[in-house]
């Protein structure tokens, strides 16, 4: 049951990060999100290394370890990569700018689709039920954790964000969102 107390450190160091964004700047607090996602690393590993050896390497577990692993890749993209740095981190007046094109026009927190369809597809793949009760347990509280941003960190750290909030959907995109996702990532690739 060490997944339950690494998910609610992981989340701890989360919500430490943002509340150290808008209220205290502390430097050194800024290195939480950075030690809560090596937490979170480091529990899920030792939660796979466990299952592994009692997996049975049939379709289905071939299916849903990829399945896995391209849900992996699009949430590392989304946090790591789809930000625009001169749209996140430069100024307009004293607060960076929203992103809202590519994978945030999709939807405002499109990591949280991403980090459950992961969890969901290696609980399926491994099939322990504790990796699929870790895995609902994570996509909770990184739901509550969203919640807490989209309410109160992002409106106080972007300058746009209500905006933001009015013209892109919470978490499940719509026919509209969809598309405007496709046609910004386009653009910006072009660029």
């Amino acid at each position: 049951m060490i997944w339950i107390a690494g998910g609610l450190l992981t989340f701890f160091l989360y919500l430490i990060y943002d509340l150290n964004s808008v209220l205290w700047q502390k430097k050194i607090l800024h290195g939480f999100f950075f030690l809560g996602n090596i937490l979170l690393a480091g529990v899920t590993v030792v939660q796979i290394l466990e299952a592994v050896s009692e997996v049975r390497l049939g379709a289905c577990f071939w299916i849903f370890a990829v399945l896995s692993g391209v849900f992996l890749l699009l949430l590392i993209d989304t946090l790591f990569f789809a930000l625009s740095f001169e749209c996140t981190y430069l100024e307009v007046g004293k607060k960076p700018c929203v992103c809202d094109f590519g994978m945030y026009a999709l939807c405002r927190h499109p990591g949280v689709l991403w980090f459950f369809l992961f969890y969901f597809c290696l609980g399926i793949a491994l099939y322990p039920a504790e990796l699929i009760y870790a895995g609902m347990f994570y996509s909770i509280l990184n739901l509550c954790y969203v919640i807490f941003q989209d309410h109160w960190t992002f409106p106080l750290t972007f300058a746009d964000y209500e905006n933001y909030k009015r013209t892109t959907p919470f978490l499940i995109p719509n026919q509209r969102s969809i598309r405007r996702a496709i046609q910004t990532r386009r653009s910006k690739q072009s660029e």
